[in-house]
């Protein structure tokens, strides 16, 4: 599986012992709002995985995104430090409609881990079936060797210098009043880059937090399925735009880049334009 998986095919796998499973939830505003929802109860087994420490590097003000990706070869070795091998099922959720998880598979699919897949409907649709909690913290495997450098990346990585609005479709994930700049409770620059689309990850889903079907994800992505340029998802700081990555290959669609930056790095530059407004 990999994309995404329902919440009785996981428990199925978690009873034959098949899968790793990682709890993503976070929060922008409280750092440590998701660890203290994992102590308060998780699924069975789960390890929990970090924005801030696991799946960032340290970010560095007004030079890099909030969210900086770490090198590839350091996440490397914290999957191995996991236990994880390529033949790893793995599954990831959160509790913000698959927002942290996706960033966790888009992570994986960068060292080219293609087993790696997102709970759709998450915690809640979890919880919503009656199926087991734990609030016992589970333990790594013992930690693998490496077998990861030598794989391919599945999903492509801009870096800042690498994105140009003329020759690219750019997909803006965040909501429409931040990306017209009329909002920005974050960033302490408003709009968007220039060119940019705007498709907020959260229209992804369904009134149920589910991902809507693969026809009704097609028509959301019609701009980047019917572009003659290569696509590239960005948002705030590189997370969310893994959400608009994952629906648009669960669709069926060409895996769009990621710049990882984002806007938060795109604004460190005050030459680099900014659009306001649709």
């Amino acid at each position: 599986m990999d994309t995404l998986i329902s919440t009785e095919e996981l428990k199925n796998l978690l009873e034959t012992g098949n899968v790793m499973v990682f709890d993503c939830r976070f929060s922008l505003m409280d750092k440590q709002a998701g660890r203290k929802a994992y102590g308060q109860g998780h699924i069975p087994g789960a390890l929990f995985a970090d924005m801030e420490a696991d799946l960032s590097a340290v970010h560095i003000p007004g030079v890099t995104g909030r969210h900086p990706l770490p090198q590839r070869q350091d996440f490397v070795a914290r999957v191995c430090s996991w236990g994880l091998t390529p033949q790893t099922q793995v599954v990831a959720y959160d509790d913000a409609g698959g927002a942290g998880a996706a960033r966790l598979w888009w992570m994986l699919q960068w060292i080219g881990h293609a087993k790696v897949a997102v709970l759709d409907g998450g915690w809640q649709a979890w919880n919503a079936e009656g199926f087991p909690v734990s609030t016992e913290p589970a333990t790594a495997a013992n930690p693998s060797s490496d077998q990861y450098s030598d794989l391919d990346p599945l999903v492509g990585l801009l870096e800042v210098g690498q994105v140009n609005p003329g020759r690219q479709t750019l997909l803006d994930a965040r909501e429409l009043p931040r990306f017209r700049g009329e909002v920005e409770p974050i960033d302490p620059v408003a709009g968007h880059i220039p060119g940019a689309y705007c498709s907020p990850f959260s229209a992804n889903l369904n009134s149920e937090g589910r991902f809507k079907s693969r026809g009704e994800l097609r028509e959301k992505f019609s701009v980047a399925e019917y572009s003659f340029l290569p696509v590239v998802c960005y948002c705030g700081s590189g997370v969310t735009a893994c959400h608009n990555i994952l629906a648009m290959k669960h669709a069926g669609l060409a895996v769009p880049a990621l710049y990882g930056g984002s806007w938060s790095e795109w604004i460190t530059d005050p030459a680099r334009k900014v659009a306001t407004g649709d």
